[in-house]
């Protein structure tokens, strides 16, 4: 009988082979396993359901906090939203061939760059069943293979999706290795997975700092992770306060558990005695618990707001909690953002057209916004059709992941019997 960490290094070089075929598969044959799968995840809909509610019974008693609980639970809304993300994937334009960078050298030779897909994508990740979907479309439809291992505490949920992708993908033609799920949640798994450079080409943690930190620590393939999310939201001395209201109420709370979602509400010091009342409102009805500095305190002392401590500046609520800072002045605003931002997503309200464009530009982030919520930070609402993460890195990628973040390319060069003299 076949040892956990024997199965995981089958699964690997399996899905290396389909890799080779998947990376030459026509568009039509990809995009017709794409709608399958969206056909599928609506008409398996009880299947995936069940699994689902067993994770979240367990999440739950095992004391799972709301945030997570969150992200694991499924509903018919969240599939009916699943499926049409994979039909977007399937309609958008295949990247594998596309040619760019096109000349011809003085010497005749003709050179362009093709894209190319990386090979076998690992992808280590918690809590989130929608990531086994997501990144399933998107690997798919780049002529890449698929390794995914999940949480524990979503294992009955990511399985019953991988066997449904899996079916639907394979009888629309796509190798049936392509897309693989590791069932067991044995720990060693993980550190094993993170040594199979010989057949991943790139692994991507989905999660919290420890799970990046220790991939990110260990692997021997390149890592594209997924950053921390602590956006702010400046309200400027020009700002529109109706429209800063309701910027500030969406990008807290439209859905607070996730990484897009304000942390930090900054206000300038010559609107903050109109404006923060306003806001806090809003939120009040909400529900939102206000964390704000001393003049945040005094402005709103007949709202319940609670002292801000050192640790809510640079902290990562995933909830309806807010801190609330007074500045004097744009540069004040771009200092906090300096020393507490992770280079997620930052956005300005100002009716201010220059001090909109050196926010734009000089704060250093994935995402920068002008007068919206930080909320569109998501590979869906960018036009991508799905995401593999929000990359807060420099290299290879930056900001919602897609399509072309998982193609590299090749030089092809075709001459007529040049030789280098």
């Amino acid at each position: 009988m076949q040892t956990a960490i024997e199965e995981l290094e089958n699964k690997g070089k399996a899905a290396k082979a389909a890799s080779r075929k998947l990376a030459h598969l026509p568009t039509e044959v990809k995009n017709k396993a794409l709608v399958n799968i969206a056909e599928s995840l609506i008409s398996r809909e009880g299947e995936i359901l069940d699994a689902n509610r067993l994770d979240c019974e367990e999440a739950k008693a095992s004391g799972m906090d709301e945030a997570m609980l969150d992200r694991l639970m499924l509903n018919s809304s969240r599939l009916q939203a699943m499926a049409q993300d994979g039909r977007t994937v399937a309609s958008l334009p295949d990247p594998v061939g596309e040619t760019f960078d096109t000349r011809v050298l003085p010497n005749g030779l003709h050179i362009e760059r093709r894209r190319v897909p990386l090979g076998v994508i690992g992808i280590i990740y918690e809590s989130r069943p929608n990531v086994t979907v997501d990144i399933s479309s998107l690997c798919l439809k780049s002529g890449n293979a698929v390794i995914l291992r999940g949480g524990k505490e979503a294992l009955r949920s990511n399985s019953a999706l991988a066997r449904v992708i899996r079916e639907a993908a394979q009888a629309g033609g796509v190798p049936g290795n392509a897309i693989q799920f590791i069932e067991s949640p044995e720990r060693e798994l993980v550190s094993r997975m993170l040594k199979m450079s010989e057949n991943i080409d790139l692994i991507i943690p989905r999660g919290g700092e420890q799970l990046v930190a220790l991939v990110t620590e260990n692997a021997t393939m390149p890592v594209l992770a997924s950053g921390v999310g602590i956006c702010h939201t400046y309200v400027d001395r020009a700002a529109d306060p109706d429209k800063a209201v309701a910027i500030a109420f969406n990008a807290k709370v439209q859905r607070p558990t996730v990484c897009n979602a304000l942390d930090c509400l900054l206000v300038h010091s010559e609107i903050a005695e109109r404006y923060l009342p306003m806001i806090a409102r809003e939120w009040a009805k909400a529900g939102v618990e206000m964390r704000g500095d001393e003049r945040a305190l005094k402005i709103l002392s007949s709202f319940k707001v609670t002292p801000a401590s050192d640790s809510d500046w640079g902290k990562e609520f995933l909830a309806l909690i807010a801190a609330i800072k007074v500045v004097d002045s744009l540069d004040e605003a771009l200092e906090h953002i300096v020393r507490y931002g992770s280079g997620h997503s930052e956005a300005i309200v100002t009716e201010d057209h220059s001090a909109a464009t050196r926010f734009l530009e000089e704060v250093d982030a994935a995402c920068v916004y002008a007068n919206a919520s930080t909320r569109f930070t998501d590979g869906g609402q960018f036009g991508l059709g799905a995401e593999v993460g929000i990359s807060t890195q420099k290299f290879h990628a930056r900001g919602p992941m897609g399509l072309k973040e998982l193609t590299t390319y090749k030089w092809v060069i075709m001459g007529s019997g040049q030789v280098r003299p």
